[in-house]
């Protein structure tokens, strides 16, 4: 289990953003509860919830948009932001050229990522999110890994170096492959400390998700009206048992068993960089029988899930960043939605063209702000 922790409120206060995208210059600062941004499109509201994302977790949360997002004209960018939790604040700092990303807390050099991304946790929902039901296995691990991320150290220390001996272990299975008289007992060394880290990696996510599944169906139901949601974990290797030993005994047997194959294709066919998950209704895969609007409020759902794990596993309430939350959804659901934001009593800050058919209740207690051509004004 993760260490559970006393439960603090955290809240970004202020984010200024430097040659970041559409902003020249501009300073934010926002309320305790509910933010609303309201604009056309294209007019700069992503780009406050990416620049967040950037300040939270070092990178961007857009799928297929340009990675560079630094202004126009300008060599580089910087964002500044400043984080309370309590009594206790954090200013954060990231600067980034074309050739380097600097972090700092507090005026103070961050130079590992698993140091930094703890001091502002964040749950984010995009329309790319509907990806996580239907794109490729990728798009869900990478999920897994941000938010194990925030929440774990350890799993993002784990993971990376997972991946360190991943990378080793597919370059000797080529060398063996084409080197008869190469030491096998090397990638035997190389695999047992593969498994260990797998192990730990295997153990975390499968509890992430079962925690998600306590939730989950709840939220549904409290959307849509209809339950029967779940996410089934499915790694490419089948465990009956979760414990170490277990899984560390599993894991020898299908490599010992798949040698041959995995010499072959010169690379590692098995373990938690192959993992996956899925959105099940009633017993059915939601990729495949689940319509777009059941599939969109399966991933709200499972991001609402969320909010507890943080709560009690990291302690501290997330930010909920909520892009284009309202398209494609009628009045009752948008209303459902904003009265489950508002009783978990945290920080969100939403985007929407307009706040038409949006509860007057919500908006009056909300901090509301107009965005035009990168210009930010609230009102």
């Amino acid at each position: 289990m993760y260490e559970s922790f006393k439960r603090v409120k955290m809240k970004i206060s202020k984010i200024s953003f430097l040659g970041f995208r559409n902003y020249s210059q501009a300073t934010i600062s926002f309320g305790n509860n509910m933010n609303i941004f309201v604009g056309d499109n294209a007019q700069g509201k992503t780009n406050i919830l990416e620049g967040i994302t950037f300040l939270a977790l070092t990178k961007s949360h857009r799928i297929g948009v340009s990675p560079n997002v630094i202004q126009f004209g300008k060599n580089k960018c910087k964002l500044y932001g400043v984080v309370k939790k309590d009594k206790i604040v954090s200013k954060l700092e990231i600067e980034m050229t074309e050739e380097y990303k600097k972090l700092r807390v507090n005026k103070t050099d961050i130079r590992k990522v698993a140091d930094y991304i703890s001091y502002l946790t964040i749950i984010v929902f995009t329309p790319d999110d509907l990806e996580i039901v239907k794109g490729s296995p990728n798009v869900r691990r990478n999920l897994l890994n941000i938010q194990l991320s925030q929440i774990s150290k350890d799993y993002l220390k784990y993971y990376n170096e997972y991946n360190k001996l991943l990378k080793t272990r597919n370059e000797y299975l080529k060398i063996l492959f084409n080197n008869s008289i190469a030491d096998k007992n090397y990638l035997d060394i190389i695999t047992d400390q593969l498994i260990e880290k797998a192990i730990f990696i295997y153990q975390k996510r499968k509890e992430y998700i079962d925690l998600i599944n306590v939730s989950i169906d709840h939220y549904f139901e409290e959307i849509i009206g209809q339950k029967g949601i779940s996410v089934q974990y499915v790694p490419n290797i089948a465990f009956d048992e979760w414990d170490s030993e277990s899984i560390r005994k599993k894991m020898k047997h299908i490599f010992k068993k798949n040698y041959m194959k995995e010499l072959n294709y010169g690379m590692t066919v098995y373990g938690p960089h192959r993992d996956d998950f899925y959105f099940e209704f009633n017993h059915y895969d939601l990729k495949f029988y689940g319509s777009q609007g059941q599939q969109k409020i399966a991933v709200l759902a499972f991001k609402l899930s969320e909010i507890p794990i943080f709560n009690d596993f990291c302690g501290t309430e997330p930010v909920l960043l909520l892009d284009d939350i309202f398209s494609d959804l009628d009045i009752k659901k948008r209303n459902k939605l904003l009265k489950i934001i508002n009783s978990n009593d945290i920080q969100s800050i939403i985007t929407t063209t307009d706040l038409k058919n949006i509860n007057k209740k919500y908006v009056e207690n909300a901090f509301v702000f107009y965005v035009k051509n990168g210009n930010v004004e609230r009102k």
